[in-house]
């Protein structure tokens, strides 16, 4: 048992150790994150998000999201249309007995497959190069028919072809089957392509269209495609479509429902949206006074005749507390690699406080009555 004269000693020890030690937290307080912005040398900025404040930061540069503009659609033929590489085939009835193309015992002949050579031309017996190109089936076979009657008047010729590889779209990833798919006339959009290829894999989060065209690539979400038909864009031969998924991301850390790394679930994500992402707020320890919006813009950002910052480094504060920071944080755009950071509690603090001292005392009642 205890001496009682070491009681006292034991109580006084324990309250220093209290003391002298850091409460235990998760998140800082938003008054210690934002304590250097009363510095006037501070590196950053705070801007409270308020009504106010909404119709300026609108205006200021995009920070880590590329802009990629789309073309709207149009109409095109309904018909296939000849291209070079094309496979043209061939056959030709002549009745004459004395025809130099078809053979008398068969009356008929279909000639090998021929590809459209480049300069957009098949080669005929006796008749030389036909220029086919730019034109459909149905044209280029009277013309070729045309081209034939200075050697068999009499001639009648039909006239299939297959699509090539230049007249072909490639569609790559995030679709059931990718691959190249023939285009089956100048009418040929995008999402009829997708369809093509079984629809979009459902794995894939706010699923992203590139068309890339030449040297140009373009870009556009799903979402808009399906919600703007008038965004259907024509393709054209030689195209490249590729669907994946949004690769933007923020982060969140501190007192949030889940500390990770979230990818962004639609082409605007509002301040609100991410705090619902985050999984809300953690009840027992976050600050709904104090969630900050962490922000670094490009040093152009700053230049003269640009809405701007004032820093790089920005920290946008919402209170989550009043109808004004309610609106707002829902008409604030969160922009890629934003860092959600929702501070502790002060009235966690104290509890915790509290807590502790009821134990330490309740550690000396023991030993007292000990």
């Amino acid at each position: 048992m205890m001496p009682r004269l070491f009681r006292p000693l034991l109580t006084m020890l324990l309250c220093c150790v209290l003391a002298s030690c850091s409460l235990p937290r998760g998140a800082a307080l938003q008054s210690e994150v934002l304590k250097a912005d009363e510095d006037v040398n501070a590196d950053f900025a705070v801007y409270p998000v308020t009504r106010a404040l909404l119709p300026s930061v609108l205006e200021w540069p995009r920070v880590n999201d590329v802009h990629l503009g789309w073309i709207t659609t149009s109409h095109g033929s309904v018909g296939q249309v000849i291209r070079p590489g094309d496979l043209v085939t061939l056959t030709i009835w002549d009745s004459d007995p004395n025809s130099l193309i078809v053979p008398v015992e068969g009356r008929q002949i279909t000639l090998e497959p021929m590809v459209v050579s480049p300069a957009g031309s098949i080669f005929l017996p006796y008749a030389g190069n036909v220029r086919v190109a730019g034109r459909s089936p149905q044209a280029a076979r009277e013309v070729v028919q045309n081209a034939l009657t200075a050697v068999a008047d009499s001639a009648q010729v039909q006239l299939s072809m297959e699509e090539g590889r230049g007249n072909s779209v490639d569609l790559v990833g995030g679709v059931q089957n990718a691959g190249t798919f023939p285009m089956p006339d100048n009418n040929y959009t995008v999402l009829s392509l997708i369809a093509a290829g079984g629809g979009v894999d459902t794995s894939l989060v706010n699923p992203q269209i590139r068309l890339q065209r030449g040297s140009q690539i373009y870009g556009t979400s799903m979402n808009r495609l399906y919600a703007e038909p008038n965004l259907d864009t024509l393709l054209r031969n030689g195209d490249q479509v590729v669907v994946k998924e949004d690769d933007r991301y923020f982060l969140s850390v501190g007192a949030a429902g889940e500390e990770a790394l979230h990818p962004f679930t639609k082409d605007v994500v509002s301040a609100m949206d991410a705090v619902s992402i985050i999984g809300g707020l953690n009840d027992t320890r976050a600050d709904p006074k104090g969630i900050l919006i962490l922000r670094e813009y490009p040093a152009s950002a700053l230049s003269a005749g640009v809405r701007g910052p004032r820093k790089q480094r920005v920290v946008f504060s919402m209170d989550l507390t009043s109808a004004d920071g309610l609106f707002s944080a829902r008409n604030f755009p969160v922009m890629p690699k934003d860092l959600v950071y929702v501070t502790e509690s002060p009235i966690t603090t104290t509890q915790t406080v509290f807590g502790l001292v009821g134990s330490v005392f309740g550690l000396a009642r023991q030993a007292t009555t000990n």
